[in-house]
């Protein structure tokens, strides 16, 4: 009966000092982003991999733009297509989900309600795959950033690591990329076109468009001055 006791304490003390360590890092690297670019993402690490295994040249493109360096076209047309709550919710739409619980209850194809804040705790700190689990760590590094970054720094964060092709990360990178100028000269033509291509940037292209993604780009050029302005003090 000792032993068992014993064996339980010892059980108890490394799940205490594992949650010690995990919210204490957690907290830690929160904090040393709002500073400090984040190096790599798991996604980017992810992706490298999975080129690696399918025997292909590894390709990763980024380069960090400040936030007053990136047009403000792509930061409102991000927020009218991905979350036009963002500067009024704190890291949850709770509208939003409850839609997409309706919409997919009666829909095969299902519909997300992430708002930015989730996408960036996700992109910066979690894998790609649905999980309970990841999903629970969602909601807490969410309530993170939001609490340490604010939405500036969430919205620099998610403009500069947000996958924009295949090995393309960024908005610098997919500017220079795909229209051959810095990201801080977007029109909101090309800003529109990029957000259009955000559910899936492997997927759909933003050089040879297909008319589905045309017809976003336009819904979102057509909506961007319908959204509360985002400027953060420009």
């Amino acid at each position: 009966m000792a032993k068992k006791t014993s064996f339980g304490k010892k059980i108890w003390k490394i799940i205490r000092w594992a949650m010690i360590l995990f919210f204490g890092s957690s907290v830690f690297f929160t904090i040393l982003y709002r500073f400090i670019p984040p190096p790599l993402t798991p996604l980017m690490v992810i992706r490298v991999f999975q080129q690696l295994t399918n025997g292909e040249s590894v390709t990763l493109q980024k380069y960090w733009m400040p936030l007053d360096k990136i047009s403000n076209n792509l930061e409102q047309a991000v927020v009218t297509s991905e979350d036009n709550e963002f500067l009024d919710h704190y890291g949850f739409d709770f509208e939003a989900i409850k839609k997409a619980q309706e919409y997919n209850a009666n829909h095969k194809k299902t519909k997300g309600a992430s708002t930015i804040s989730q996408q960036t705790a996700k992109n910066v700190f979690l894998w790609p795959q649905r999980s309970w689990i990841r999903k629970g760590l969602e909601v807490y590094f969410t309530g993170l950033i939001e609490l340490l970054w604010g939405k500036r720094r969430i919205m620099e964060v998610y403009l500069n690591v947000i996958e924009m092709g295949d090995g393309i990360y960024g908005a610098e990178m997919a500017s220079q990329k795909y229209f051959n100028k810095p990201a801080g000269k977007l029109t909101k033509v090309e800003a529109a076109l990029l957000a259009a291509i955000l559910p899936n940037p492997r997927l759909y292209s933003a050089v040879k468009p297909s008319p589905y993604i045309q017809r976003k780009q336009l819904w979102i050029l057509n909506h961007m001055n319908k959204v509360d302005k985002v400027n953060f003090g420009r």
